[in-house]
């Protein structure tokens, strides 16, 4: 039973992959593989805007602390002019401390700077390879449908060049069925001639009175010819004259014939 679930399951994942390999198109894989290195290129650069935010939150802080800073020291200077070395000794205090927030505060800047920067080269790089991607994914667009098209043409004329392969073996079919059926009916005509096969329509057929007929006919003609022949070679009117005289006595025994056959 495993055995069987096993057989089914690679089945069914062999179907499924060959099902998403005719659904595939790469130009539309392609498009969506630009579209997300698009996506990707959008967050570096939301990045490197957030960086320079905040680099530039913290120059504002700088500044603020640094105009505090000085303005510490002028009092500072003031009082002890008037001989406050109190007030000196106070306002110089809270300066060091400022000097110090000032000091982290550039710490951070310096390191926000270096961020910055390594996010724009990465976005530069990135923007580039995204540039390159872009021009090749529109050759190989390209590429493809120019080989679908060529491909759709070319089984075009293949389906043409079946069906004039069809139509020609038609025609070669046809004209061996009408060469059989002439040479049949060539050899039922020369049987039909023969005798060998008899005319069962009534309009060709003889009786045998008829066939003997026939042939003393032929025969008596052929002897009248013998003889107009022969006295032609002999010379003469006169011989010519004897000679079909002579012949008649073969007419004679033409019509007896005829007599005996019609008493029969």
């Amino acid at each position: 039973m495993s055995g069987v679930m096993k057989r089914m399951g690679m089945i069914f994942r062999a179907k499924a992959n060959k099902a998403l390999d005719r659904a595939e198109d790469p130009r539309e894989t392609l498009d969506y593989s630009y579209q997300k290195q698009l996506e990707l290129l959008q967050k570096v650069r939301r990045g490197v805007a957030d960086v320079a935010t905040s680099r530039k939150r913290l120059e504002l802080q700088l500044n603020q602390l640094q105009g505090q800073s000085s303005k510490l020291e002028d009092q500072g200077r003031k009082a002890l002019a008037l001989g406050r070395e109190d007030l000196a000794r106070e306002a110089l205090s809270r300066r060091a401390s400022l000097q110090q927030q000032v000091s982290d505060l550039e710490v951070q800047h310096q390191t926000l700077q270096g961020e910055e920067e390594k996010l724009t080269l990465a976005a530069q790089r990135l923007q580039a390879k995204v540039d390159a991607f872009r021009t090749k994914k529109e050759t190989i667009k390209a590429t493809y449908t120019a080989a679908q098209a060529q491909t759709r043409i070319a089984e075009s004329f293949s389906g043409i060049s079946e069906e004039m392969s069809d139509v020609g073996l038609a025609i070669q079919r046809a004209e061996d069925k009408t060469a059989q059926l002439q040479a049949r009916a060539g050899a039922i005509d020369e049987l039909l001639a023969s005798g060998a096969l008899d005319d069962r329509s009534g309009l060709g057929s003889k009786d045998d009175i008829q066939a003997e007929l026939d042939r003393l006919s032929g025969g008596t003609d052929v002897e009248l010819e013998l003889q107009r022949m022969k006295a032609e070679l002999a010379g003469g009117p006169s011989a010519q004259q004897s000679a079909i005289e002579g012949g008649a006595p073969g007419a004679g025994q033409q019509s007896q014939t005829q007599h005996r056959f019609d008493k029969q």
